[in-house]
């Protein structure tokens, strides 16, 4: 047992609990720091499953013409290049030669309207119309409901920091059927939430920003998307698509990852408790009766495992990591020749407000959204269920669930075809939810932490993996920070 004045001028322990990507990326920062800091690290990261990189997950499927392979995402396809700190780590770690944008020429979005796929207005962004021309000749939003929305310039801005949720402010400045019909699919869709419980604050405080600083969201956006466009002639940035995977899956980040990091990297590894003793040092406990000692550790899993761990020693963090809701979520692919697609979508996929009464949520066609997703001549779907807007479906059995899913792809889209193969994956409380007044649960948990021990990951900060690579950069920086302070 080490007292601190010895630790100090010893090597930092850390221990990180979670192997997805928030705990991976908080190793790999962690070492970057400490080299040029010339501080010596020993870092060990530690997952209960026997995989790393927790959602983040891709199969390869064979063809049957023994071409390329299909490439069948269990988790995140993709990540947003708008957020860059998904992107610097792809090339930190040398995958720039295998980066691969989307097929933007496609990237039309359809909504399902009464039951019929009808193409998302060009311009439409999020949910704010850009460009009038599109908007009013599209036939999802009716016409008293496009009066509504061309009345957004007049509604008076809210100049308060108070949250609200996301209905209550489409609602509010754009009126109903843009909430049903473009912003609950699209917007609440992203986080797998439930409009009339998610915060605004926490989740697209942009939207806030931009009403407080142009009076409208319209004049805001119009404003915004000009000045990216000035940026984008300039920049070299701008030949990136708004979204980015790699040619063999999101996962190809996580090998990646793992092969570079020099941390002690342990799978099969469950964590049981966690104790703090009287020498400020960490006691971390595993179910093969190994104990861990540790100057700081990070708990980059789930808010409901972190409140267990931390319950003993962190009773007013625990209460608020107790408040964050998850929700189970499921994705299944099917692949099909092309010659047996009647009619394929011209786009990236379809999305399904929740007042069409679906028991699916939204239909990705991979093999438009990307190249290198399925052979020539074959086509990959994806089908989203379960989250808030279909729970039951997470207790289906999978014989139960694809028939479903296939009696629901020929009455949307006509495929009758049996599939050539498909992929059922479910993520059983997997999805944090941002409900109103998250920000500020968020905040007391970091303020109720014990010095040494951090947080990070999708339950707090952002869910999307930019979002989570970058709170690990964070977590890192910070605990590299206090062991300056503590060396000087």
């Amino acid at each position: 047992m080490f007292d601190m004045t010895t630790v100090t001028q010893e090597k930092l322990r850390v221990v990180v609990i979670g192997g997805g990507i928030s705990g991976l990326s908080t190793a790999w920062y962690l070492e970057k720091l400490a080299n040029t800091q010339d501080i010596s690290l020993e870092c060990v990261v530690l997952e209960q499953s026997e995989r790393w990189g927790g959602k983040i997950c891709t199969e390869l499927v064979d063809s049957p013409s023994n071409n390329n392979p299909f490439v069948v995402e269990a988790g995140p396809d993709s990540f947003l290049t708008q957020k860059p700190w998904a992107l610097q780590l792809a090339r930190e770690i040398g995958l720039d030669d295998q980066l691969l944008g989307t097929n933007d020429k496609k990237r039309n979005i359809y909504v399902l309207n009464k039951g019929k796929p009808t193409i998302l207005p060009e311009g439409v962004l999020l949910v704010v119309p850009t460009k009038f021309m599109p908007f009013v000749k599209s036939s999802l939003i009716s016409p008293l409901g496009k009066l509504r929305m061309g009345l957004e310039s007049f509604i008076p801005p809210k100049m308060d920091d108070e949250d609200e949720t996301l209905a209550d402010f489409i609602r509010r400045r754009l009126g109903n059927e843009a909430l049903d019909k473009i912003a609950e699919p699209l917007m609440s869709g992203i986080y797998n939430a439930q409009a009339d419980k998610q915060s605004i604050m926490a989740t697209f405080p942009r939207f806030r920003d931009l009403e407080k600083t142009y009076g409208s969201l319209t004049r805001g956006m119009i404003a915004s998307r000009r000045k990216s466009a000035r940026h984008s002639t300039a920049s070299a940035s701008s030949k990136l698509s708004a979204f980015m995977s790699f040619q063999g899956g999101t996962e190809e980040l996580i090998h990646a990852l793992v092969s570079e990091l020099q941390s002690n990297l342990k799978t099969g590894a469950q964590v049981t408790s966690i104790q703090k003793d009287t020498n400020n040092m960490y006691q971390v406990y595993l179910g093969d009766s190994t104990t861990l000692e540790a100057d700081m550790v990070v708990l980059a899993t789930p808010a409901f495992v972190t409140a267990n761990l931390v319950e003993s020693f962190a009773p007013s963090a625990t209460d608020y990591l107790k408040q964050i809701r998850y929700v189970s979520t499921g994705t299944l692919s099917l692949a099909y020749r092309t010659s047996d697609i009647p009619q394929v979508l011209d786009g990236f996929g379809l999305v399904i407000p929740s007042n069409e009464n679906r028991p699916i949520n939204a239909i990705t066609i991979s093999s438009t959204k990307f190249n290198n997703r399925a052979p020539d001549d074959y086509m990959l779907l994806r089908v989203f269920f379960g989250g808030s807007r279909s729970p039951k479906s997470m207790e289906w059995d999978d014989n139960d669930l694809l028939q479903v899913v296939r009696d629901e792809l020929c009455t949307i889209l006509g495929i009758d075809a049996e599939p050539l193969f498909h992929r059922i994956y479910r993520w059983w409380n997997a999805n944090p939810q941002y409900d109103i007044g998250h920000l500020e649960r968020v905040n007391e948990i970091e303020k109720s932490l014990p010095d040494g021990l951090y947080v990070t990951g999708s339950p707090y900060h952002g869910v999307g993996i930019p979002d989570c690579v970058h709170q690990a950069q964070q977590t890192a920086e910070q605990i590299i920070s206090t062991r300056i302070k503590q060396r000087n």
